[in-house]
């Protein structure tokens, strides 16, 4: 659904500006729902992109959010720097007007995401670096948890870290409550 000012058609207004987008060669095709059935369609489609990512099996997945004005040049950049990585499938989607984007590695078809152990290190660091360089986060719409923890302290900010490792130690004095997640702190070593 869009929100729309009073008296704006949001069908006329997903039109033209789809209009714009191709005449400036920036799409080269789009739908828009038409009705209840056509929305459960396109939904089921979204819906099932992370399935289909699991049977496939990434070499590396990526929740990241880069501004909104350098997705386009992330994505055709991304391509470019991990082609010097190895030969891969990319599987780029997301929440676009708000910058968060799922960025998925896949192996080429025929290829298993165990061909490419070797290479999953270098895969998200590309990405993550690329992700820091262009001014985005390598921590979007999933946060950090555990996984993402090494990711926090080498490219967060340091004067941001030390905030957060502050105001943690200040309510968790005995580092009790989700220890080792989004933050190390004394406690966890």
């Amino acid at each position: 659904d869009i929100g729309m000012p009073a008296g704006l058609a949001p069908d006329a207004a997903l039109e033209t500006l789809f209009e714009a987008a191709a005449e400036a060669e920036l799409v080269t095709d789009g739908v828009i729902a038409r009705s209840g059935a056509d929305r459960d369609a396109l939904w089921h489609i979204r819906e099932s992109i992370p399935e289909a990512n699991r049977r496939i099996g990434s070499i590396s997945s990526h929740d990241i959010s880069l501004p909104l004005s350098l997705v386009p040049d992330f994505i055709v950049e991304g391509g470019k720097r991990l082609a010097q990585v190895g030969h891969f499938r990319i599987n780029c989607f997301g929440h676009l007007g708000d910058g968060n984007l799922h960025y998925n590695v896949f192996p080429l078809p025929g290829e298993t995401r165990s061909d490419h152990e070797d290479k999953r290190a270098a895969v998200k660091d590309c990405v993550h670096d690329l992700t820091h360089e262009m001014g985005g986060s390598v921590s979007a719409e999933h946060g950090v948890g555990r996984l993402k923890v090494g990711d926090l302290e080498k490219y967060g900010d340091p004067a941001k870290l030390a905030m957060m490792r502050a105001i943690k130690l200040a309510l968790d004095p005995h580092g009790i409550m989700n220890p080792g997640a989004v933050l190390r702190t004394l406690t966890d070593d």
